[in-house]
């Protein structure tokens, strides 16, 4: 149980170093930066340090820390849901960054923007990661240093079946996240928590539930086991096929290509009154006569 501990501990300070880079970077960058580039650095950056020790926990741990399955799903609730609280609006997933665009949210430039900031923070998120496990601090690490140079594919399923699972792990999770992305943080924040837990635990034997391409690129892509297609195929083309799905299911269609609505039928919101016939006032407007009908009007003499 020290090797959780220490585990623990580092979570704590990849959390506390992150909180920290958002104020520095609030405080002498202006917003429209700090928004596009350093939010997204930062959210990034902690969600790949985590995603790394805990899988860690998840591989080696049942076998060599003494702890179960229970525990790693328990963190991993605990840390999505700090994540999505602490993380300021920055989605740290290029999937999310690519919806916002597509409803017409934010600039291609800002988008782009993100993207590399999402790449880099994920990238700087693994190579710090590694410098910490080759400190040996615990034997977990020690494991995890000796095997992490020889790591396997997390692909474990036909290609076809690996794919359709990240894109259906993509489909659920921006349907969620569609759903309750106006709500109130108390709700949002346990809301995809609770779906990345459960996406992880059914999804994990698989493909390792990512649907992250940044996340899988910085995790997953070094390991040997499967082609780099096979990785832009399961990783990147799933979980981006899933997101549209999510779109067109939610919406009706995609702002940024289109306008009409594909699915749903649009019903105005007011209803357009029927047309009174007014009763005519004897005597405002001359009747027409009646076919046969005389005249009440004689020549005065």
């Amino acid at each position: 149980m020290d090797g959780l501990n220490v585990s623990i501990a580092f979570f704590f300070l990849v959390v506390g170093v992150c909180q920290a880079l958002r104020w520095l970077s609030k405080s002498f960058l202006s917003p429209g930066t700090h928004g596009c580039l350093a939010r997204e650095f930062a959210a990034s950056f902690q969600l790949c340090m985590s995603c790394l020790e805990l899988r860690m926990l998840m591989e080696i741990g049942p076998w060599s820390g003494g702890f179960g399955l229970d525990v790693v799903l328990t963190l991993l609730f605990l840390l999505s849901a700090v994540h999505g609280a602490s993380s300021e609006g920055a989605s740290s997933n290029p999937t999310v960054s690519l919806q916002e665009f597509l409803l017409l949210e934010s600039s291609l430039a800002v988008t782009v923007a993100k993207l590399l900031a999402q790449a880099v923070g994920a990238g700087t998120g693994w190579a710090v990661t590694r410098l910490y496990w080759s400190w040996e601090l615990t034997q977990l690490h020690f494991i995890q240093n000796l095997i992490a140079p020889e790591c396997s594919s997390s692909i474990r399923a036909s290609l076809p079946h690996a794919a359709f699972v990240e894109g259906s792990c993509s489909l659920l999770f921006h349907l969620v996240l569609l759903k309750v992305r106006q709500s109130h943080p108390l709700y949002r924040v346990p809301a995809l928590a609770a779906t990345v837990t459960f996406l992880t635990y059914t999804a994990g034997p698989f493909t390792g539930a990512f649907f992250n391409p940044a996340l899988a690129t910085a995790t997953t892509f070094h390991c040997s086991g499967s082609s780099f297609w096979d990785y832009i195929q399961v990783y990147w083309l799933g979980p981006l096929a899933g997101m549209l799905a999510a779109l067109l299911l939610f919406q009706g269609n995609i702002p940024r290509l289109f306008q009409k609505n594909l699915l749903y039928s649009q019903k105005s919101k007011y209803k357009v009154p029927k047309a009174k016939v007014t009763a005519q006032v004897e005597g405002d407007k001359p009747q027409k006569k009646r076919k046969g009908e005389k005249s009440n009007s004689e020549p005065h003499a």
